[in-house]
């Protein structure tokens, strides 16, 4: 194996307590899966859903506890339904993104897991060990981006781990590496964030007006005390087109609020039980 073989896949020399992910640049992807097919052989992932959908060429249909990449196909029409003539550029027939977990700053999955079992690595990502999961599935609802999953062969809950091992050898992740468009970018977070601003810029040089960074610091993605997202996204449409929250937030800021009103709803109805006995006693 060739030492630090990163350098040459992604420009970029994987160190321990540096901030790593993805910069997916969906104006590029052309929908081709290689990024599915590249996570499923590096982890050894089974098949999902083996069968035609019915949903456009889109049959991997959403992430799961076996599927960790997930290609969308967001299928566009004209007015009134009909295709129009001509097409602005970059994807405006159709929209593709490959999906992935997105690795949280403040990430609620984590902030869920009761046992430890997920866990931030020394690359800032986040990891579930299945060794110690014990398949509460609490980690679940917390996901406001409906990444996580457990599995129905081992009852443990399952995601992407941004390939830690492959880090940890100094590799690039498997989906970047097989990505034939650079739609998939890894590389420090620092870096992709400033790429992606730049490449935000020459779109709406070139007429692309629509473009814009969901997942970054200020930006769609990063909101209810996430900051930011580790594997973040350029879109030209809006969230929910591409089946994002327009606005996530952790489950965790709603704890507080969901305490106080259950603790008033419990004193009101003590107060109506106790006004309640009182009068028939009268």
């Amino acid at each position: 194996m060739i030492p630090d073989e990163s350098r040459f896949t992604a420009g970029v020399l994987i160190e321990p307590g540096k901030s790593y992910g993805f910069f997916t640049d969906t104006t590029v992807c052309i929908g081709c899966k290689a990024c599915e097919v590249a996570c499923k052989e590096w982890n050894n992932l089974p098949a999902d859903h083996i069968g035609l959908t019915g949903q456009s060429f889109d049959n991997t249909g959403e992430l799961s506890a076996n599927t960790w990449r997930h290609v969308a196909f967001v299928e566009k029409s004209g007015c009134g339904g009909v295709r129009d003539n001509s097409e602005a550029p970059y994807q405006s027939g159709w929209l593709m993104l490959s999906d992935v977990c997105k690795h949280c700053h403040n990430a609620p999955c984590l902030e869920a897991c009761p046992t430890g079992a997920i866990f931030r690595t020394e690359f800032d990502t986040v990891v579930v060990q299945q060794d110690i999961c014990n398949g509460c599935g609490y980690c679940v609802p917390a996901c406001p981006f409906g990444v996580v999953a457990v599995s129905e062969n081992d009852g443990k809950a399952h995601k992407c781990t941004l390939c830690y091992d492959r880090l940890k050898g100094g590799l690039e992740p498997a989906c970047s590496k097989a990505c034939p468009t650079d739609s998939i970018q890894f590389g420090e977070l620092s870096d992709l964030q400033a790429r992606a601003a730049v490449r935000v810029e020459q779109l709406h040089g070139q007429g692309v007006g629509s473009a814009y960074l969901y997942g970054t610091p200020g930006a769609p993605g990063a909101t209810g005390g996430l900051e930011h997202l580790n594997a973040f996204f350029l879109l030209t449409d809006r969230p929910e087109v591409y089946n994002f929250p327009v606005a996530p937030t952790r489950a965790s800021n709603r704890v507080a609020p969901s305490l106080l009103s259950g603790l008033l709803t419990v004193a009101a109805l003590a107060t109506a039980a106790s006004f309640i006995l009182s009068s028939r006693d009268r």
